[in-house]
């Protein structure tokens, strides 16, 4: 799920959402920064967001990750980009801007 934020609402992306719950995850391997924040205390489920510039918006790039890539190699994962869980997530993460 993509949620649209103009960027004079979130001054500090990365700060909004850790203060959404959110921990820093980078990936080594792609160099790329993400955030995760689990539902209980295992690795797996875990709402994931990455966080792009485009112009003049944020989009955070929102899904459920159910489990752990299976193969060595393989980057493709369980994610769920809609559903009830999803949709309330974003609305959190919504109200938190208020």
């Amino acid at each position: 799920m993509r949620l649209r934020f103009a960027k004079d609402k979130i001054a500090d992306p990365e700060k909004f959402i850790r203060r959404c719950g959110y921990g820093k995850l980078f990936d080594r391997r792609t160099g790329q920064t993400s955030y995760v924040k689990r539902l209980h205390g295992d690795l797996y489920p875990r709402f994931h967001v990455y966080i792009v510039e485009k112009g003049s918006e944020l989009v955070f790039n929102l899904h459920l990750d159910q489990r752990a890539t299976r193969y060595e190699g393989v980057t493709a994962h369980s994610g769920e980009y809609e559903g009830e869980v999803v949709e309330k997530e974003a609305g959190r993460i919504m109200t938190m801007l208020i």
